[in-house]
């Protein structure tokens, strides 16, 4: 931990589970973080089938500190939980008689689990005792969840499981009952004994090994990115959205279809695109200048529409963003000359587009981003084509210090391992803050990008170990990126 309280190399507390283990990285931290939006507790995790998805996010709001959890199953036959047809008041009374009774005694608990389709505590294996536990372990610390469980409309089945504490109560204990909780509702979906042997890790960023091979564009998560609080709990909302849409039809809620981001260069505006589709399950598609504008008349319109066209055949949640919005579709002309009908045309047709592209397929959202909203036609980014327009400023100094924890952790979990270590136990992410006014993420990755290079080659040319990054290391590189 530095003297500013951004903690690198946060402490791990490993325990058994279910037969699994489960590693639970800077609990203190978690909580902490939580308090400026969702943050997500298990990242890259991998289950037994049925199961292909388990998020759990905690998020601190009004004196109180709320556990959300989704285990999301494939399409095929009901089993364990889902069995039951639990769903509504009837099931979320009944999560709570079962958070609240202890699971040692008959009369409540008897009725729940026949309901379930669980045996009784105490009548099975140590699985079914184990499962007692968690559920014990949850009500002594405050507890009580509410269970609920709704069907896709790809047949797959999402059970939802929450639980709030408040803020004063709430510390490690309750992340370890709750993740308790989690695994112990994916135990009865798979079998007691399939998570035998295997491993979790609950903690804010991805696991090393699919961080050192998935390019890291391609990979990033709202969980890597600093200083946007207020942004990232957005797109928390959204994907929230699209990963509910029988609630959504239920409603009658039609979800954003537009998306416009606009500030600085370097602010991180097309890594939240791609953060938004992993926080989404979507695929991601970048649609590029060149791919629209033609210098033949007519075709820029002809490359738009067939761009719409695509997207409507979409069968999968995509995120298409457009970036550099502005070099796409200037400003629209009031003059009468051949460049201004040009232009008008083309954001005619895009208006056009965007119009029905909901209608039509509800899976797609639209990105938008640009350096110079002031160059758009109002127009063409109007409240129900673009219904969300974000400003993603410079970061100030205590999002730089974010920003810098993160990338070195992120660095630190891709590169360090036995016998190597990356960066100095002097490393102070405040202090590097405080000498960066005015950089933006991108500058600061340029940093480290910097520092980075001068080592390996000193290490390439003397044939010896260079040592970790200092302190002084990092300060000579923002000098040199000051200096250009």
């Amino acid at each position: 931990m530095t003297e500013n309280g951004h903690d690198l190399r946060p402490g791990a507390d490993s325990y058994p589970l279910f037969g699994a283990r489960v590693t639970l990285v800077d609990a203190a931290g978690l909580l902490a973080a939580a308090g400026a939006g969702p943050v997500e507790l298990l990242a890259d995790a991998d289950f037994p089938a049925p199961v292909r998805a388990v998020r759990l996010t905690v998020r601190a709001a009004d004196g109180t500190y709320r556990f959300d959890a989704e285990v999301r199953t494939s399409a095929g036959r009901a089993v364990g939980l889902l069995a039951l047809g639990v769903a509504g008041p009837a099931g979320v009374l009944l999560a709570r008689r079962l958070a609240s009774t202890d699971p040692t005694s008959g009369g409540v608990l008897a009725e729940a689990s026949r309901r379930l389709g669980l045996r009784p505590a105490g009548a099975g294996t140590g699985a079914d005792l184990a499962g007692a536990a968690a559920l014990r372990e949850a009500a002594a610390h405050g507890l009580h969840p509410e269970l609920t469980y709704d069907e896709g409309a790809d047949g797959g089945r999402t059970v939802t499981l929450r639980a709030a504490v408040p803020s004063a109560e709430a510390g490690p204990a309750q992340l370890r009952a709750m993740v308790g909780l989690v695994l112990h509702v994916v135990r009865e979906l798979v079998g007691e004994d399939a998570l035998r042997d295997r491993s979790y890790t609950v903690g804010r960023r991805p696991a090393p090994a699919a961080a050192s091979v998935v390019p890291r564009s391609e990979a990033v998560t709202l969980d890597q990115v600093g200083g946007l609080a207020e942004v990232v709990a957005r797109f928390r909302e959204i994907a929230v959205s699209f990963r509910h849409p029988q609630v959504m039809a239920r409603w009658g809620a039609r979800r954003p279809q537009g998306i416009l981001m606009y500030g600085p260069p370097g602010t991180g505006k097309t890594m939240l695109a791609r953060a938004l589709a992993n926080e989404i399950g979507a695929d991601f598609t970048e649609i590029r200048t060149p791919e629209i504008l033609d210098k033949y008349l007519g075709g820029s319109e002809r490359n738009i529409k067939q761009i719409f066209r695509e997207a409507r055949r979409y069968r999968r949640p995509t995120v298409m963003l457009f970036d550099e919005f502005d070099s796409i579709i200037n400003y629209a002309g009031a003059g009468g000359d051949a460049a201004s009908q040009a232009v008008n045309a083309v954001a005619g047709i895009f208006k056009q587009e965007m119009n029905t592209l909901f209608e039509e397929n509800p899976d797609v959202i639209v990105v938008a981003t640009t350096n110079f909203p002031q160059r758009v036609d109002a127009s063409l980014i109007r409240s129900g084509r673009f219904d969300i327009k974000l400003a993603i400023p410079a970061p100030d100094e205590s999002g730089r210090a974010e920003i810098i924890t993160k990338m070195i952790r992120e660095l630190i979990a891709r590169h360090e391992g036995p016998g190597f270590r990356m960066f100095a136990a002097d490393v102070d992410p405040a202090e590097l803050a405080a000498l960066t006014p005015g950089l933006t993420g991108a500058d600061i990755r340029e940093v480290l990008r910097r520092v980075q290079l001068a080592k390996a080659m000193r290490e390439a040319t003397e044939g010896a170990p260079a040592g970790p990054i200092s302190q002084d290391d990092l300060r000579e590189a923002v000098a040199g990126l000051r200096r250009g």
